[in-house]
């Protein structure tokens, strides 16, 4: 099975965080956080602040290292290194997704997470 290495960022403000609702291919409509693949002479922090910039229009701070996901879909292997961040320039110009929602702990289970999102989960609401 095929491995794809991304990059994920949970961008904090204050104690919400922000996801996004997926708009395109068989997972629209479900919740991740943003991000995307690395490339091969990237580092995991170079990819997320790069797809975010890309994805978001705007310049994140790496905070810190949160987890390392791996996740199985049927297609392929996930592997994503997540990455606490905060908005650093600009002003968000999403060009990507559906929607975008800043969600706090209690609204946690409002949205459907895609199935390897929902595995950092636990680990974004103990690092904020």
């Amino acid at each position: 099975m095929k491995t794809v290495r991304v990059s994920a960022a949970v961008i904090y403000d204050g104690d919400r965080f922000l996801a996004a609702e997926r708009g395109y291919g068989e997972w629209k409509g479900f919740w991740e956080f943003p991000g995307g693949k690395r490339e091969e002479d990237e580092t995991g922090e170079e990819a997320v602040i790069r797809e975010i910039r890309e994805e978001l229009g705007v310049v994140i701070a790496v905070d810190g290292f949160i987890c390392t996901v791996e996740h199985d879909y049927p297609a392929f292997h996930l592997s994503m290194d997540v990455y606490a961040s905060h908005i650093v320039e600009g002003t968000i110009d999403d060009r990507e997704h559906l929607s975008l929602r800043w969600l706090s702990a209690d609204d946690v289970d409002t949205v459907r997470w895609l199935p390897a999102d929902l595995k950092i989960i636990p680990a974004v609401l103990k690092y904020s």
